[in-house]
């Protein structure tokens, strides 16, 4: 796939070798956001959903050093295990200021589900750039988590 995007958006694409139902639901639950959501060495020992349109979501991820990282936003569009739209926003540091909107499609083949995920906009393309390595790092987590439960649910 390819698509030509402004210096101000990002776009993901992974691949689960998980049915869409189930990689849909892990962004639906705080209890699985708690085991994908941050990078590589970071946790999320808090997270709160209330997933509706208009409802609200918050979160904290916690750094090697133990540093917290606050963020949340609202639910705009939810079709359940096609679609998914919502704001983000840091509650402190340089990318506070701006609010994004993450547009998440999920389409599933032969029992595999890619999902693309798209976040706009972004103050530079530094800041931009910083959340490409954030987001993948915490999609290969994603990956891992969506895979494992797929297999404890066929076991």
């Amino acid at each position: 796939m390819s698509a030509v995007l402004a210096d101000d958006e990002l776009l993901i694409s992974h691949t689960f070798d998980a049915p869409a139902e189930l990689v849909f639901s892990l962004w639906a639950k705080p209890e699985h956001m708690k085991h994908w959501m941050g990078p590589n060495g970071y946790v999320c020992p808090h997270a709160e959903i209330d997933f509706r349109v208009g409802g609200a979501y918050r979160a904290m991820m916690k750094s090697p050093t133990n540093e917290e990282n606050w963020f949340g936003g609202v639910y705009r569009e939810i079709v359940p295990h096609r679609r998914l739209v919502f704001t983000f926003a840091w509650d402190a540091g340089p990318s506070s200021r701006i609010e994004t909107l993450i547009t998440i499609t999920f389409t599933e083949r032969n029992g595999k589900t890619v999902q693309m995920f798209h976040q706009t906009p972004f103050s530079s393309v530094e800041a931009r750039d910083r959340h490409v390595g954030g987001w993948t790092s915490c999609f290969d987590k994603l990956v891992a988590y969506a895979e494992k439960i797929a297999r404890e649910k066929t076991a």
